[in-house]
């Protein structure tokens, strides 16, 4: 994969999702392979998500998931993922993106009810960021190369950030990265260099 365009996606899907969280909606999109069900009639053509994000908006403010492949364009939207995983004491959006959250996909949640937008890699949440902080959407390049610096097979598991995020280590405002103690001291030397 190309690592300026999954960069340009994860940027366009973080932007994205903190517009969707402010109006106090929900949305999932998933980056790569995914079992799914249309639940609508896909009639919108595929398009590079990054260069129409008031597009890709509207789609994913459907009932849903909206399903990236990996060049960046729209494959699917409006679909329910299959959910093999439940998570405890969460919706059915949660359960569908802890079960995308497999392999090399990138999941990003937008939760109506608290306003926050997770990131998922390999089953782990990497990074939670707050819709409602004061000039969050500052944060986002800097959020994006964060995640470009972290690999997933060293992040804290989904469970533990989501019902303690206190176990996340904040770097910018808004912003909880999730991830052993190896990583963040690692990405801590590399940040303050």
């Amino acid at each position: 994969m190309d690592g300026k365009i999954f960069k340009k996606i994860e940027e366009t899907l973080i932007q994205v999702g903190l517009r969707v969280a402010k109006r106090g909606e929900g949305a999932l999109f998933v980056v790569g392979k995914v079992d799914y069900k249309p639940l609508v009639d896909q009639n919108v053509p595929p398009f590079k998500v990054y260069e129409n994000p008031k597009l890709l908006e509207s789609l994913a403010l459907m009932d849903g998931a909206v399903v990236i492949n990996e060049e960046g364009f729209l494959e699917a939207y409006g679909v329910r993922i299959k959910s093999k995983k439940v998570l405890k004491n969460f919706g059915t959006r949660h359960s569908a993106a802890i079960s995308a959250a497999k392999e090399d996909n990138l999941v990003v949640i937008v939760s109506e009810e608290d306003k926050k937008i997770r990131i998922l890699r390999k089953g782990k949440m990497v990074m939670q960021i707050d819709a409602l902080q004061k000039d969050v959407e500052k944060s986002v390049p800097h959020a994006v190369k964060i995640l470009e610096s972290i690999g997933a097979g060293t992040i804290g598991t989904i469970g533990t950030s989501l019902l303690i995020p206190a176990v996340g280590i904040t770097f910018l405002p808004g912003v909880i990265l999730f991830g052993s103690v190896y990583y963040l001291g690692r990405l801590l030397r590399n940040k303050f260099k």
